[in-house]
């Protein structure tokens, strides 16, 4: 089967918006931050190599490479999250007509359900990654496509705040209380003054333009 990222953006919508129950919100929130590092990538390349930046010439060959790197990691995670959610549908599928199976079914569930947790949790993180690294790109890039530095932290943020809903959607559902409330802690860290550090970046880059 063809991976989410080796298909059409068409065939990705359409498979969104279908009755289906993947790819979902936690596909998109990896989305989003992926298309946040590419934005930060794509002003880093058109800022590389003009005169007028040489300056800031070794920052955005750096910064290009963090960008980057982030945008493969947050584009397997949009599949990684479909894998998730499609065992955990599996787990929900078991029979529960005995006992037995009722404990199975639970089991098998919870263990689905802390995975569940960790793959959005993860998206988080890297989300808030590809905020920090747009400021950057606001702060030195080419000024041509300042605003795409704009539309970086603003989908990365997007991401950031849906992977957040998906965390605690998941960890309502975990009977391990202690891990769930760890996991929680760790998701208030993340997005501690994203809300802020966010708009300060977005008005960096809308006083520029």
């Amino acid at each position: 089967m063809k991976q989410i990222k080796d298909k059409s953006i068409q065939s990705y919508l359409d498979e969104l918006a279908s009755k289906a129950p993947t790819p979902g919100g936690g596909s998109a929130a990896a989305f989003l931050g992926a298309q946040a590092a590419a934005l930060t990538s794509m002003v880093c390349n058109i800022t590389i190599g003009k005169p007028k930046y040489a300056a800031v010439e070794a920052d955005m060959q750096a910064l290009l490479g963090k960008s980057e790197a982030l945008r493969s990691t947050l584009t397997d995670m949009i599949q990684a999250d479909v894998e998730i959610f499609s065992q955990l549908m599996a787990a929900y599928g078991l029979e529960k007509a005995t006992e037995q199976e009722k404990i199975r079914r639970s089991q098998e569930i919870q263990a689905v359900l802390r995975e569940a947790t960790l793959v959005p949790l993860a998206c988080a993180k890297a989300c808030a990654e590809a905020i920090e690294l747009s400021q950057e790109a606001a702060d030195k890039g080419n000024l041509n496509v300042i605003s795409d530095a704009g539309v970086a932290v603003m989908s990365a943020y997007a991401g950031l705040k849906s992977a957040a809903l998906n965390v605690y959607i998941n960890a309502a559902g975990l009977k391990d209380r202690a891990f769930a409330e760890e996991q929680l802690t760790k998701l208030a860290v993340v997005l501690k003054g994203a809300d802020i550090k966010t708009d300060e970046i977005y008005q960096l880059v809308k006083n520029k333009l």
